[in-house]
């Protein structure tokens, strides 16, 4: 049960949320298609982007990228130079890009809660894991990046 509680599952619930919304409850409220579809369709592709880049910088450093694993190594170069959380920023502008591109105008405040959850369940132990593995090393690095953005 454990496969439950990892990121992309709680994303593609919460896309599952934001599509049933779309669906059977529009309430007739929009965005606009054209500029919700072009800026739905570059969240999604720079959020791919984010995620890709992390995972073959976390790859090269040959440590895990699962969430709940202890990391072999604390990785700050490429992606992780700009922010801490690249593949947790890559699930949310994927979730506010299909929202957009959805139409789904009464999911938006799944936003802000998908990143509640994502920091609470996940960021936060992560950098209480990282914290005690690479103490100056990752206080040095969490004063120069900050976690999001």
């Amino acid at each position: 049960m454990k496969w439950l509680d990892l990121p992309p599952v709680w994303l593609v619930g919460a896309l599952g949320l934001a599509w049933a919304q779309k669906t059977w409850a529009p309430m007739a409220l929009s965005f606009g298609p054209v500029w919700a579809d072009l800026l739905g369709g570059m969240l999604v592709g720079g959020g791919l982007l984010l995620m890709v880049l992390a995972v073959y910088e976390m790859r090269s450093k040959r440590t895990t990228v699962v969430p709940h694993r202890i990391p072999d190594a604390l990785v700050t170069t490429g992606i992780f130079s700009r922010t801490r959380n690249p593949i947790y920023l890559g699930d949310s502008m994927i979730l506010t890009g299909m929202i957009l591109h959805w139409d789904a105008v009464l999911a938006l405040p799944l936003v802000p809660i998908f990143v509640w959850l994502i920091e609470t369940r996940f960021i936060l132990p992560e950098e209480a894991r990282l914290r005690r593995k690479f103490v100056a090393q990752f206080a040095r690095y969490a004063q120069q990046v900050r976690r999001w953005v």
